[in-house]
């Protein structure tokens, strides 16, 4: 069974548009698009299957 591809996924593979903020081979940030504070980013890992927070 094929997973689908949250949001987060399509944004880091680039089939959702966006404007990074920043970029690696680790992540990628971007601006919130419903920001709850002045400056609100998402920061997204770039790994598939990070089972726990600590291993992101």
């Amino acid at each position: 069974m094929t997973e689908e591809k949250t949001i987060f996924g399509k944004i880091v593979d680039g089939e959702i548009p966006s404007e990074p903020l920043y970029e690696d081979d680790h992540c990628i940030v971007i601006q919130d698009i419903n920001p709850q504070a002045p400056t609100h980013v998402l920061i997204i890992p770039r790994a598939k299957d990070i089972p726990r927070l600590a291993d992101a």
